[in-house]
């Protein structure tokens, strides 16, 4: 496998804002996630079948490391991670209120169609990704209010 371009990955403080948005997470494999609070948010782990894999217990799913993993961790609690969610998953989250992606000189604009506003609503930041999970972010505030 090869390994993750920073640029790629969304960055730990997005996935964090929409988690605290209400994203749930059920993760499957290919997954990206950090460990929350534990001095490893530089460290982007994979789910995976050999390496990290999703266990469900009767208290909820938890991810678990499997022996080649450098660090002695046995599981841990999907509330512990922060998922990284890629480019595609952003898009698919947005549904139906998505428009377009553009590229403009120095950034991306996601454009979205959010329910009871008769405009669309545009959100821009440096990555693709970044600029879809702005939209997304504002449609979870939006199913809040």
């Amino acid at each position: 496998m090869r390994a993750l371009d920073a640029a790629e990955v969304l960055p730990v403080a997005a996935g964090r804002a929409l988690r605290e948005a209400g994203l749930g997470w059920r993760p499957t494999a290919g997954d990206r996630f950090v460990l929350a609070d534990r001095d490893m948010d530089a460290e982007v782990f994979v789910v995976s079948d050999m390496v990290a894999d999703v266990h469900d217990f009767p208290s909820g799913p938890v991810i678990g490391f499997n022996g080649t993993v450098e660090w002695a961790l046995d599981s841990v609690g999907t509330e512990q991670a922060v998922w990284l969610p890629a480019e595609d998953q952003l898009r698919r989250l947005l549904q139906g209120t998505f428009r377009r992606l553009e590229r403009t000189q120095d950034s991306w604009a996601v454009t979205v169609h959010l329910p009871g506003d008769p405009a669309e609503t545009v959100a821009v930041a440096g990555t693709a990704a970044e600029a879809y999970a702005d939209a997304l972010l504002q449609l979870l505030r939006r199913a809040l209010t």
